[in-house]
């Protein structure tokens, strides 16, 4: 290894060793999410102007409570106890600003409602505890979806799609087929190394794409898959027992995958708010994401049964429950910061990029 190599880089380095070139999926799961080492594991102040990515949440209150004001409608048509569960609630300020908000406008609502928190990280729970300590009373945590009660209420989520582990897939123009880009290590670097593996599991979630399309995908495009991201979904489906499953996050639509632009995949690595030239490198010490495919979400959702709703842009989601909130409740819609809002709904910058998918049981 070459001197100052970080620990998780001789870890990766030595699994590869032994086992052969590794999936992309399982990179960054421990890239990401390794216990000690993993990016999201880490104390620093990673989110925010003076961190490595700004998101919905750090620009302010607003994205809370415009939420908590379209969860409360969602929730009012539901009788007797109700649940908010979120997933992937990192510190727990987004669930402190819609705990916040309906606590000081919803009183009858907040009475009956539990916020449920899909949190398998220790050292995160811990930090969403202490920021929600205020609402101890009404927060519960668990492991995983499906270890919660059945959800009569809103399940969401919020730029956690992104996050799942991907494989980054390449397509074989000669062969007509798709292969695996995997992560090989050669003294103590990373490089991507092409696989072919019978069975693998992100076949199954492959469409079955047209043979015009096929034609004129150059040799070697690459996208990706999660097949850990759309068990997720259908999971979370799967416990909505009456009420919303809504996801913001940007990435794919039903219609624009495989996408002409993008020939080179979507996998991004950020460090202090800039793109990294090599998402291989330094494993631990930048974000990674790939975009979030909302039609394998959609179509997961309605195969256990849920309705899809509405599928749109951050941009339309937001400004249209701000006008409905000017409507039916001028006060509330007033007290709205609305420089947070333009940050939130700028077409340029996350209005547009990021999609919002609604189903409903």
């Amino acid at each position: 290894m070459p001197q100052g190599a970080n620990p998780l880089t001789e870890s990766i380095c030595a699994e590869i060793v032994e086992g052969g070139p590794m999936a992309f999926a399982r990179f960054m799961a421990l890239a990401l999410y390794h216990p000690e080492f993993g990016y999201y594991e880490k104390d620093t102040d990673q989110v925010g102007r003076r961190g490595d990515f700004v998101t919905s949440v750090s620009v302010g209150a607003v994205f809370g409570q415009l939420l908590a004001f379209r969860f409360a409608k969602w929730l009012g048509a539901i009788d007797g106890p109700v649940r908010i569960a979120e997933a992937g609630a990192h510190d727990g300020s987004l669930a402190g600003d819609i705990l916040e908000w309906l606590a000081a406008n919803d009183e009858p609502l907040f009475e009956r409602l539990t916020y449920s928190i899909a949190e398998p990280s220790v050292k995160r729970r811990s930090w969403q505890a202490k920021r929600l300590a205020k609402f101890a009373g009404q927060v519960e945590w668990h492991d995983s979806p499906a270890d919660a009660p059945e959800i009569r209420g809103v399940i969401f989520s919020n730029e956690l799609l992104d996050a799942f582990p991907s494989h980054r897939i390449g397509w074989d123009a000669a062969k007509r087929d798709w292969f695996e880009w995997a992560v090989g290590c050669r003294d103590g670097e990373f490089r991507w190394e092409p696989i072919d593996i019978d069975g693998a599991a992100w076949r199954s979630l492959l469409p079955a794409w047209p043979s015009e399309l096929l034609d004129v995908l150059p040799d070697q495009y690459t996208t990706e898959l999660s097949p850990q991201a759309n068990a997720w979904w259908r999971t979370a489906a799967d416990k909505l027992a009456a009420g919303k499953l809504i996801a913001l996050d940007y990435g794919h639509g039903p219609n624009d995958w495989p996408a002409a632009n993008q020939p080179d995949g979507t996998v991004r690595g950020y460090r202090g708010q800039k793109l990294v030239d090599d998402v291989l490198a330094n494993p631990g010490e930048q974000d990674l994401t790939a975009h979030a495919n909302f039609g394998l979400a959609k179509r997961a959702g309605e195969s256990v049964g849920l309705q899809t709703e509405q599928f749109t842009t951050q941009e339309r989601f937001l400004n249209g429950t701000f006008a409905e909130m000017l409507k039916t409740a001028p006060a509330l819609g007033q007290a709205i910061d609305v420089r947070q809002l333009q940050t939130l709904t700028h077409p340029a910058h996350m209005g547009r990029p990021f999609r919002v998918l609604v189903q409903s049981r």
